[in-house]
């Protein structure tokens, strides 16, 4: 559900639009909105699953979550829907870390990467389900239903958690609320600023306040928040011990642009699908199918294979077959392009992410020991969704920018386009190729990552096996 709704959106953009009058600057931050909520809280969620154990903490995260879809079901204007999708994100916060924490303590490093592949499919599953699923209940029953949908899962899931995930040991903590002010104002105002900078011509937002200024701001809170880490004496949210491992480092730059990559570049091709060839939602989502199906089927075995050797042969393929899929897209991209075109770039995307989820997770988790599991999951999972909320506001402003450059000033807040089918003929050409060249943008920051994968260590089968015995934790039912 958490990386469904995470997608969903995306296909239901036009139609949120319509609905509720709103332009695609605004739309973009029902995506934005639940991203950020989710990704503040991550290193703080991860410490309160050690404290009080990852199954009470994931079926808390869950109720919220639960709870506030149907509260997005029931929002009669798009800053309502924003501030429902405010609570769902926490609620995922919640939720998240006490995934990976639960497979990092139960497997040893040496059965890990076959839990992290299955791990790695179910995101390649909601990369299929999430945009088709939304696609159908857009078209059949309105956008309302994307997040309806939630509803009975979420009651499901509860029982199945409840039933059938182990208790584990916890351990006291304290929590850092300075650091948690920190991060959560200064990943706002670098958000804000990034995503309205284009609405605002990069200038002026009221009073002294500035986009740059808003921007710089949450860069010095965020080098402050790394600063206040390294000097608190207590215990920090953020334990930069755990980034002396190389591995883990890298593996964190890595996955931010992975989560970056995947966030931003759906929603250039949904438009395109929906906006430029008339699309239906349902029709537009199955353009990710071959990428998802792909994905869903090869990443278990990705997964087996990675912990049979080096990792990073694996990760550096992934890479680098994601920017050549994403650079291939952007530059099929046009009014006329034959749809099977499109299914090769989506293939090889497809293959990239089986290579990349388990071998980058793998090598962040390896030699984390028991007692900091949740808060290196919390780290891990809170890069991978900084990357996402970043990815979800730059997407949005390069997006506004090439329609401005190619379509003149009254494009870039979509009101070219406000519904499926109803885009001019004239336009079509500059707006195809403004969402191709939108695209690679997610390209350049994959390169970034795969340069970060061209350095990871060789694990040491020493440590490995080591390792197995010190974070194999004994586990009750319950």
């Amino acid at each position: 559900m958490i990386l469904v709704d995470s997608t969903i959106v995306n296909i239901a953009t036009p139609a949120i639009m319509a609905d509720l009058d709103a332009g695609l600057d605004k739309v973009i931050w029902v995506i934005s909105a639940y991203l950020l909520a989710y990704a503040v809280p991550l290193l703080i969620t991860g410490r309160l699953g050690d404290r009080f154990g990852p199954r009470r903490v994931y079926l808390i995260g869950l109720v919220v979550f639960t709870l506030s879809s149907l509260w997005c079901g029931f929002a009669d204007s798009v800053d309502a829907l924003i501030l429902a999708r405010v609570f769902q994100g926490f609620g995922a916060a919640l939720m998240t870390p006490q995934t990976m924490s639960v497979i990092t303590r139960i497997f040893p490093p040496n059965k890990r990467g076959t839990a992290l592949g299955l791990w790695g499919a179910t995101a390649g599953v909601a990369t299929l389900v999430g945009p088709i699923l939304g696609g159908v209940l857009v078209d059949a029953l309105g956008w309302e239903w994307i997040f309806f949908i939630n509803v009975p899962v979420g009651v499901v899931g509860f029982v199945l958690a409840y039933r059938l995930v182990p208790k584990l040991a916890t351990s006291v903590h304290r929590f850092d609320y300075l650091g948690v002010l920190l991060s959560a104002a200064g990943m706002f105002a670098l958000v804000f600023g990034i995503q309205e900078g284009e609405s605002y011509n990069w200038g002026t937002i009221a009073g002294p306040v500035s986009v740059w200024s808003l921007i710089i701001t949450g860069i010095v809170l965020l080098a402050a928040f790394v600063v206040w880490q390294r000097f608190n004496r207590a215990e920090p949210l953020l334990p930069l011990k755990l980034f002396r491992d190389r591995n883990f480092s890298l593996a964190n730059i890595s996955i931010t642009g992975m989560g970056f990559a995947m966030t931003a570049f759906s929603l250039p091709l949904i438009l395109f699908a929906q906006n430029v060839r008339g699309l239906s939602p349902t029709q537009a989502a199955l353009l990710l199918a071959p990428m998802a199906v792909l994905s869903g089927v090869l990443a278990p075995i990705a997964g087996k294979t990675v912990q049979r050797g080096n990792p990073k042969f694996i990760a550096v393929f992934g890479f680098a077959a994601m920017a050549a899929s994403l650079i291939w897209l952007g530059a099929l991209l046009s009014p006329d392009v034959p749809y099977w075109q499109l299914v090769l770039p989506m293939l090889l995307m497809g293959l990239a992410n089986a290579c990349i989820w388990p071998s980058v997770s793998l090598t962040a988790t390896r030699n984390l020991a028991a007692d900091v599991a949740g808060a290196g999951s919390g780290v891990y999972n809170t890069t991978r969704q900084f990357g996402a909320v970043i990815g979800s506001s730059a997407i949005a402003a390069i997006m506004q920018s090439r329609l401005t450059a190619h379509l003149g000033g009254g494009a870039a807040d979509g009101g070219t386009a406000p519904a499926a089918g109803a885009f001019p003929e004239a336009l079509k050409a500059g707006y195809s190729e403004a969402m191709g060249q939108s695209l690679y943008l997610p390209a350049a920051v994959i390169l970034l990552a795969l340069v970060a994968s061209l350095f990871y260590a060789k694990p040491a089968p020493e440590l490995t096996s080591r390792g197995a015995r010190e974070t194999a934790p004994t586990v009750t039912k319950g």
